[in-house]
């Protein structure tokens, strides 16, 4: 593992919800045009309900999708869901700048999942082979990321307070009958800005971040697109 970081600035955005395909074209633009002094944000916030098919993602694994839509993404993984009661979060970071491989920086962010989920004692595990976090074997939080250029997007999603359902509209991640859970059933909070204040703390404790809040637009469209 690495050297402990040094304390830095993270730019975090607060974006509402979100159309996928909007946040996407987003962070892949920002993503390349950063520069080697660009500084590094998180982007929080949910999306519309979507599917999203990774780029080792099989159709056969969306079972029946109805009226959401299905979006083939250049992040990695399979097949998941995205809907209103789930935070995404979207860290995108120098990792170069970070001194950060690809798989320090997976078990980083799945390490800030365990120990968010665990300020409410609920007990959050990886599972070997399946990037995520599991709580007596139900996925509660699914990772997909990408790196370009040294910089990852893409990120992360906890399921908060949310109609599980179209989760069985596929076989999540891949897996036929995996279990799928969210944080509400397990005693955590339902409002996902108590969950969103959590996991920001602990993404910066974890990383060696200092949070810079900034305004929440979307730094490669219009400013006047405000949240």
């Amino acid at each position: 593992m690495s050297q402990p970081f040094r304390r830095k600035s993270l730019r975090v955005r607060h974006l509402g919800c979100r159309p996928y395909q909007m946040i996407w074209q987003a962070m892949s633009a920002f993503t390349d045009r950063r520069a080697s002094d660009t500084p590094d944000e998180i982007w929080l916030l949910e999306h519309a309900p979507v599917f999203t098919l990774g780029q080792a993602g099989k159709m056969e694994h969306v079972l029946d999708p109805g009226d959401i839509p299905v979006i083939p993404v250049d992040r990695g993984g399979q097949v998941t869901y995205h809907g209103q009661g789930q935070i995404v979060a979207y860290p995108l970071l120098d990792l170069r700048r970070c001194g950060l491989g690809v798989r320090e920086l997976v078990h980083h962010i799945e390490q800030v999942l365990i120990d968010t989920l665990a300020h409410w004692n609920i007990h959050g595990k990886r599972r070997p082979g399946a990037p995520g976090i599991y709580v007596e074997g139900a996925k509660v939080a699914a990772l997909g990321l990408r790196v370009r250029r040294g910089c990852c997007f893409h990120g992360l999603a906890l399921n908060v307070n949310m109609d599980l359902a179209p989760f069985h509209r596929i076989h999540p991640c891949g897996y036929p009958g995996l279990q799928v859970t969210q944080v509400v059933e397990w005693g955590g909070p339902a409002q996902l800005t108590d969950v969103e204040d959590v996991l920001l703390t602990v993404f910066c404790r974890q990383f060696g971040f200092t949070a810079e809040p900034v305004a929440s637009f979307i730094p490669e469209l219009p400013a006047r697109v405000m949240v």
